[in-house]
């Protein structure tokens, strides 16, 4: 069997609440891709499961955090709901 426990906790991986969105969801797709090889100990396993875990849970509060945002611009007043004010006025003119 292969020892897959560098794979386990890589000594170069950030935080997972401090890493991008890409960064996390990069490190999970790994995660899963060495779970699914399998060929790592219990131990390893569980510890790639929870570290996939929180990754996944990572990358929802970054979309949460996106989906707010969109939410909060199209939710938001425009500053000038027309931008041709004038062109009602012509057509109502006529």
């Amino acid at each position: 069997m292969t020892d897959h426990t560098a794979d386990a906790q890589p000594a170069d991986v950030q935080p997972a609440d401090e890493q991008t969105y890409e960064q996390a969801r990069d490190e999970l797709i790994d995660v899963v891709r060495t779970l699914e090889a399998g060929g790592t100990s219990l131990a390893d396993s569980l510890a790639l499961w929870e570290r996939g875990e929180h990754l996944a849970g990572v990358c929802q509060r970054w979309l949460d955090g996106a989906q707010a945002r969109l939410d909060a611009a199209s939710n938001a007043p425009e500053s000038d709901p027309d931008p041709n004010p004038e062109s009602d006025s012509a057509s109502t003119a006529e």
